[in-house]
């Protein structure tokens, strides 16, 4: 029996268009305890769907991950976290436009924000994307989790037009690409 103490989780935020995509994929990557559906970096003391929708509240849809860093590392989340999503479109994902659906990076440390930005540099170099990368990186700030009807939308809801024709295309790019990242059925 193995006397090792369990790793403390850590936590990641990102904003990548509507929460339900990159929850739905994080969710299945060996080492996601959890990815839950939210709201960050707004000026709202109880952001609403209906109000952060409005754009008045200033909140991105936001993913937050409880992930286990012996198993999946920060870097690896981040490297999801570009491949899920355009970066390059300033508060547009597709046909979701508004502030609420931002690309950005919300840090819990030093070390995430620097880690961010040096992927973020590497992917520039690199001209990963055709456009220069519009993906903000701040410190969390005012996070609220989503109604709960939003945890899980995507796959307990696959016919639902959104999901079927934008969210699950996007999760079958996923799983070939980060094919080795995924949780095993035990």
């Amino acid at each position: 029996m193995s006397t090792a103490a369990p790793h403390t989780p850590a936590l990641a935020t990102f904003a990548g268009g509507c929460f339900w995509c990159l929850e739905a994929a994080l969710n299945q990557v060996q080492g996601v305890l959890r990815a839950e559906s939210g709201y960050a970096n707004g000026h709202h003391p109880h952001p609403t769907y209906e109000a952060v929708c409005g754009g008045d509240t200033g909140h991105a849809e936001v993913v937050q991950v409880s992930f286990d860093p012996s198993v999946v590392s920060y870097r690896q989340l981040l490297e999801i976290f570009f491949a899920m999503h355009d970066p390059t479109t300033l508060n547009r994902q597709g046909n979701d436009v508004g502030t609420q659906y931002r690309s950005g990076i919300y840090t819990h440390d030093a070390e995430q924000a620097h880690e961010a930005r040096t992927l973020i540099e590497e992917l520039t170099m690199t001209k990963v994307f055709p456009q220069p990368i519009v993906t903000e990186v701040l410190p969390l700030a005012n996070y609220h989790p989503a109604e709960a009807y939003h945890q899980g939308y995507a796959l307990a809801n696959p016919h639902q037009g959104y999901c079927a024709y934008v969210v699950l295309p996007k999760l079958g790019k996923f799983r070939k690409t980060f094919a080795d990242l995924l949780k095993t059925a035990d």
